[in-house]
């Protein structure tokens, strides 16, 4: 694809965007991370040059090589895959800008004791499966604000920045809608804790989820092939 094809895709997603967000919120201020987990470095660099900075990767090797391989660019990197235990030492080592899924208290405390080690900080957001879908990792709603306390009171190497989640997987938008609602609703509770972010809505949904109050999106297919797809983006 040419800079101009780039240029067009992402001027129409500004567009929409901007249209729901002068609707029902004037004050929101809306971040796109560019998921860039099936593209070449190539074509990073295109979306770059047209001013987006902010990544992300769902595999800890993927970024590792994308990292490598653009250096001479001061990209954002954000890792918004399921996380192994195994990884946490070497995406710690990549030093992302934020980690969207941190999902559950048991990985947040093997990540602290790993950044501990290393003399480490890293900022990240607490997945919460509003959907409740077994596929999905996450914490579940009714114990989030409880999660999320006990994460800032005993893991004091990571930074919550607020929470992340993936909109219900159908076709229906109204119980898209009401995971989005439960997720913004956990957001606004947490918001005198710090809470920063409210990560959700991917190619298929980002609409949505503006009018939910996201101010944080995970745009991929629709960036990168003018493809709508769902789930997949995130995990």
């Amino acid at each position: 694809m040419s800079i101009l094809d780039y240029e067009k895709r992402y001027d129409e997603i500004l567009t929409n965007i901007e249209k729901v967000r002068v609707r029902v919120n004037q004050h929101q201020i809306v971040k796109i991370v560019a998921v860039s987990k099936s593209v070449e470095a190539k074509e990073i660099s295109n979306m770059y040059s047209i001013g987006q900075r902010a990544f992300g990767e769902n595999r800890v090797q993927a970024l590792k090589s994308k990292t490598l391989e653009l250096e001479n660019l001061p990209i954002e990197w954000h890792f918004i895959g399921r996380l192994q235990t195994n990884k946490i030492n070497a995406l710690i080592d990549l030093n992302p800008s934020l980690i969207h899924s941190c999902s559950s208290l048991e990985l947040a405390l093997e990540i602290d004791k790993r950044l501990k080690v290393k003399g480490k900080k890293i900022d990240a957001l607490l997945q919460i499966n509003s959907a409740k879908e077994e596929q999905k990792a996450g914490v579940m709603p009714e114990i989030s604000l409880d999660t999320y306390d006990e994460i800032i009171s005993t893991c004091s190497n990571i930074n919550l920045k607020g929470v992340m989640s993936i909109g219900a997987h159908t076709d229906d938008k109204k119980v898209i809608k009401d995971s989005f609602e439960k997720t913004y609703a956990i957001y606004e509770e947490l918001k005198n804790k710090g809470a920063k972010y409210c990560s959700m809505g991917m190619s298929s949904d980002y609409e949505l989820a503006v009018e939910c109050g996201a101010n944080m999106l995970r745009i991929g297919s629709t960036l990168f092939t003018n493809k709508r797809r769902t789930d997949e983006e995130s995990l």
